[in-house]
């Protein structure tokens, strides 16, 4: 299991390399990469995002290893920058390998269910004159629902 969070960008195609290449004996890898969206209108400048140091890795390593007890997977890496992103820019990314597809494709769907809710990450918004904190969307806490 692989967690970091970090401010730095990150080459997407050379972590899931890297990744695969660690996973002997597995059947399937999955992986799922988080965008920063600019908002309808156009107008996100930046979006600002803030961690405990620690905390933040202790709870994504909690998720991890209760996906690591619900399905067979073979590793995990999750990958969560902070600071000032723009839109377009990688803001994460989530890999499972598994003997096969099922428990892989599972195992990130609630990586990345739990991670969009649960993990102690803040996000602004910032464009124009305007810096607004992201609230909670309902449709991200009803996807916990299935797990």
């Amino acid at each position: 299991m692989d967690i970091r969070v970090q401010d730095a960008p990150f080459d997407l195609g050379a972590e899931a390399n890297a990744f695969a290449a660690k996973q002997s004996g597995m059947g399937a890898l999955v992986t799922f990469t988080g965008i920063v969206r600019d908002l309808n209108d156009g107008g996100l400048d930046a979006m600002k995002i803030e961690h405990y140091p620690g905390m933040t890795e202790k709870a994504i390593e909690k998720i991890a290893a209760e996906a690591l007890s619900r399905w067979n997977l073979g590793d995990i890496l999750v990958i969560h920058r902070y600071g000032r992103l723009q839109p377009d820019e990688v803001i994460m990314m989530v890999a499972t390998s598994a003997p096969h597809r099922a428990d892989a494709f599972q195992g990130a769907e609630f990586l990345m269910d739990f991670l969009k809710s649960r993990a102690p990450f803040w996000k602004k918004e910032v464009g124009g004159d305007s810096v607004d904190w992201v609230a909670a969307r309902d449709e991200d806490e009803d996807a916990l629902s299935r797990w």
